[in-house]
């Protein structure tokens, strides 16, 4: 059977950052049956759109920027990093195309934030230290627990060893390397886990009238660097790839967003 293809953007114009991380995603994805497929940055937008036409879904990464805060109705406030508008342009084509044509669309950290920002959300700028480090980085495994919706998508996924339930929620072990989060879910987008000390939004999901096709997923933090110790990054890739492997091209296009 042929390996669904996966459109993974460059993380960034900054390639020392890029160099370290982009292949740690097309890793997961291929180590999960999938083709990773390089999606570079800054070209025009029509060979862009040529080079995606032949992806059957689409992962945007992580970043070492901040989403523009213009887009979601704010200026940026002393803490926000720069935005990186080539980045921006490439994840709203891939966000486009998905949406056309119903593809599998899974989201991790910044990739996240630009998922709720397109679909009408907003974000939390900057997180105040609290109880909870969210910027812990990628050299702590764990950074804290997830609690995580029984009734969702993701929480029919990660089923896994590392999970414990608890008056009849999931708690699933996180890492975190982000000082931004979501502020509201955008449009057809559901909360589906929270950190518990705090409450900041660590996962989101499609509803069932969410715009695009049936596996839309988002998570705040980095499955991709527990892929190796973690069943359930594991299990969310699985997933993701499955739905590639398994998607059909839409005849008809739905209402613009």
């Amino acid at each position: 059977m042929t390996k669904p293809r996966i459109a993974i953007p460059i993380p960034s114009t900054d390639p020392e950052y890029s160099s370290q991380a982009w292949h740690q995603y097309a890793s997961a994805v291929e180590r999960s049956g999938g083709e990773a497929v390089e999606v570079p940055l800054g070209e025009p937008p029509a060979a862009t759109a040529r080079l995606i036409a032949g992806c059957q879904g689409i992962l945007l990464p992580g970043s070492g920027a901040d989403v523009n805060p213009q887009k979601y109705g704010q200026e940026p406030v002393a803490e926000c990093a720069a935005a990186d508008l080539a980045r921006e342009n490439v994840d709203e084509l891939l966000l486009q195309d998905a949406h056309n044509m119903g593809k599998p669309i899974f989201t991790i950290c910044f990739g996240t934030q630009m998922l709720n920002v397109w679909r009408g959300g907003t974000l939390v700028q900057h997180l105040t230290a609290g109880a909870v480090n969210h910027k812990a980085g990628r050299r702590v495994p764990i950074a804290h627990t997830a609690v995580v919706a029984t009734d969702s998508l993701l929480g029919k996924l990660v089923g896994a060893d590392e999970i414990r339930e608890i008056d009849g929620s999931l708690l699933l072990p996180v890492n975190s390397s982000h000082h931004q989060a979501i502020a509201s879910a955008g449009d057809g987008l559901r909360v589906t886990a929270r950190t518990p000390e705090d409450g900041v939004v660590e996962a989101i999901e499609n509803t069932p009238e969410g715009l695009g096709g049936s596996f839309v997923v988002g998570v705040q933090w980095h499955p991709e660097r527990t892929f190796d110790d973690s069943a359930a990054s594991r299990a969310i890739f699985a997933r993701f790839i499955a739905e590639a492997a398994a998607w059909v091209p839409r005849t008809t296009l739905p209402a613009a967003v």
